[in-house]
């Protein structure tokens, strides 16, 4: 998941945040499961979360590419 989310530029920092607590952790597989069990892509699964984790954290998500640039 970390990997595939990285891949839609979901900052590290952000991500390292979310997999260092067992709630963050537990939220995010079970609504990667439930995306998967819906019959998307790992593809649009992850587009699907990584638009939900910049929305909630109210992160640009050009600021996520800006990082991968650097």
């Amino acid at each position: 998941m970390y990997e595939r989310l990285r891949d839609f530029f979901v900052p590290s920092a952000v991500l390292d945040d979310i997999f260092s607590k067992e709630d963050d952790i537990s939220i995010l597989e079970d609504a990667w499961r439930s995306l998967l069990g819906d019959g998307l892509s790992e593809d649009e699964t992850a587009q699907k979360i990584a638009e939900l984790v910049f929305k909630e954290t109210e992160i640009d998500p050009g600021q996520g590419l800006e990082e991968e640039e650097k």
